[in-house]
């Protein structure tokens, strides 16, 4: 009898739970559309207020400060652009600076012509340049317009917690507006807005345990807020148009309330199992480089390099054994490329990169089979960079 699989990608998507599946099911029996001012039409607007509610509070921000979007690509590009509103005032933004570690929905800048993108670099570390974004930011024509800048609170790849808060007390010492991708924090370390001092936050419902098809742009406040990417009808307030979907956006919120509760036990948990992957990684292979382990990370992730075996190649052979990683982020429909990560890192990223990722049903019995797939892969590495 074939073992089960091993699935230890959770950075790239995270099983569904059963409270948003439930949640998620309930909802698809609904009727009305929540713009309906009928019963029917009230009880799927109560659903997704309810769900408002549930995302707001994962973050410590308001609800009416959340808008509902179909995931967080979308959202970045909802709020990288160059035209915002100050109440009825247009507002806009002179340049974009993204530090070099984004995800690509946050590289790509957007709205923003490339000339008018800037790359923040990072450490050596992986860790955000603070000096470099003073420095920057220094430079930068206030009589312009106002800078925009975008810096993650955890890195997709190596799950390095990036110094937010300190960065923005420099980006609103030269009045700019900070946007945080929070995608891979939500429900792995605590998030408050006010302590971040984050202008703008982006979340995604599948990172979380919710259904693919939702996300969410978390806002300071809604006096400032950037021109709407989908225009049409006046849901979310005029932020997005469009029939808000229910389900998903019902399932996003019952996966944020959970993610809320326990969250101290549940990284305990997971952080001694990445923690004993990581030493039977090193005791079968003490070549291996785990990026980022000298710095602060979530404690799901680890991402690594086993010399003379390219990330390509090291994806099908642990693929082919029955688990399941991933060589970066999941963003390219399956392509794997050079990690921008590394090479921003000053890496060798020829060999590239491969990321394991564990979550909340991860178990002791699945990481001992992992640590015993790593040890046959790497075991019969050869110069050419092949798994025999």
């Amino acid at each position: 009898m074939a073992k089960k699989r091993i699935y230890l990608d959770w950075n790239a998507t995270a099983p569904l739970l059963d409270e948003a599946r439930d949640a998620l099911v309930d909802a698809l029996s609904l009727l009305g559309n929540p713009s309906s001012v009928h019963s029917e039409g009230r009880a799927a607007r109560a659903m997704v207020e309810k769900a408002r509610r549930q995302v707001a509070a994962l973050v410590g921000a308001e609800p009416s400060h959340v808008t509902f979007t179909s995931c967080a690509t979308e959202a970045a590009n909802h709020v990288l652009t160059p035209d915002f509103r100050m109440g009825r005032a247009p507002l806009s933004v002179a340049r974009l600076y993204v530090s070099a570690i984004e995800h690509p929905a946050i590289r790509e800048g957007g709205r923003f012509d490339r000339e008018r993108v800037t790359e923040i670099p990072v450490e050596a570390s992986g860790v955000v340049d603070l000096k470099s974004l003073e420095t920057l930011l220094a430079s930068h024509p206030q009589d312009a317009g106002p800078p925009l800048i975008a810096i993650m609170l955890v890195n997709n790849e190596t799950g390095i917690i990036q110094p937010v808060s300190e960065a923005s007390a420099i980006v609103h010492a030269h009045g700019g507006l900070l946007v945080v991708d929070a995608v891979q924090a939500a429900g792995r370390i605590a998030i408050d807005m006010a302590t971040l001092g984050a202008d703008f936050l982006i979340l995604s419902a599948h990172k979380i345990g919710g259904p693919k098809g939702a996300g969410a742009l978390v806002s300071r406040g809604e006096t400032l807020m950037p021109v709407p990417l989908i225009r049409g009808g006046g849901q979310e307030k005029g932020h997005r148009a469009g029939t808000e979907n229910v389900a998903a956006i019902v399932g996003f919120g019952a996966a944020a309330h959970w993610m809320a509760e326990g969250l101290d036990e549940r990284n305990a948990a997971i952080g001694a199992l990445r923690d004993r992957l990581e030493g039977g990684m090193r005791a079968s292979a003490p070549d291996v480089v785990i990026h980022g382990e000298a710095e602060k990370r979530v404690v799901n992730t680890c991402f690594f390099t086993l010399p003379e075996l390219k990330a390509e190649t090291g994806q099908i052979a642990f693929d082919l054994e029955g688990l399941a990683l991933s060589a970066g982020a999941a963003c390219s429909s399956g392509k794997v490329g050079q990690s921008h990560v590394l090479t921003a890192m000053g890496r060798d990223a020829k060999t590239g990169g491969l990321r394991i990722s564990l979550g909340f049903s991860t178990t002791e019995d699945e990481i001992e089979r992992a640590i015993e797939i790593f040890m046959r892969i790497a075991a019969r590495r050869k110069v050419s960079g092949r798994a025999a």
